[in-house]
């Protein structure tokens, strides 16, 4: 297939999964009822992911209710003079979503030419393994589409781009990303205070 046929193919499967994405808030909900009843998105019922559900659930609500974002930096999104769809594949257990998915939503709820729209993974397969991390279903994973144009403008994702080189480095080092090291990543990702995700977000809208 083109390059054209492969976006075509992509942006059809971005517009089946539509019906059953989430606005922010019903997603917050899902995600705080979800704790409650002591479950999870996603295909496994696992203790461990239950846990980071709960987990995840009060990390979004911290920053939900503590995220900044600059002036400086709302004047570049208020200059925003496309339509943008941001279409992000999720699941309520991971880590690196909780702080992503609230920095995503503070940058559109400060526009109308941004909508920001979730899915789950695990019920969009197809749609995920269009938009692999290095052979992987990482996620978050956030596609941005042109809505006048028709368009894939880019992705961003699992991590921003510091946490990124990171766990890098830390895999060349002892193979995989041990707990220790996720919540080492959760610890820096609160001194950042969204501010590298934020960056690379502005980067994707060609703000920055």
């Amino acid at each position: 297939m083109t390059a054209s046929q492969l976006q075509r193919t992509d942006l059809e499967l971005i517009r089946k999964s539509l019906p059953n994405a989430f606005g922010y808030e019903d997603y917050r909900q899902l995600v705080a009822q979800l704790a409650k009843d002591k479950a999870t998105t996603g295909c496994e019922q696992k203790e461990s992911l239950i846990n980071y559900t709960i987990l995840n659930d009060k990390r979004m609500a911290r920053w939900d209710k503590t995220l900044k974002i600059p002036l400086d930096v709302e004047e570049k999104i208020n200059r925003l003079d496309q339509k943008v769809l941001w279409l992000v594949l999720t699941e309520s257990w991971c880590g690196d979503a909780s702080p992503a998915l609230p920095v995503m939503n503070k940058i559109a709820s400060l526009t109308d030419n941004i909508e920001l729209k979730l899915i789950l993974r695990d019920e969009h397969s197809e749609l995920m393994n269009r938009f692999l991390t290095k052979g992987a279903m990482s996620i978050p994973k956030l596609i941005s589409v042109d809505v006048k144009a028709g368009v894939i403008l880019g992705t961003w994702g699992p991590r921003p781009s510091k946490a990124t080189a990171m766990a890098s480095e830390y895999k060349k080092e002892h193979g995989l990303l041990t707990p220790e090291f996720k919540q080492e990543l959760q610890v820096w990702y609160n001194k950042d205070k969204g501010e590298n995700i934020l960056q690379d977000l502005l980067g994707l809208l060609a703000l920055e």
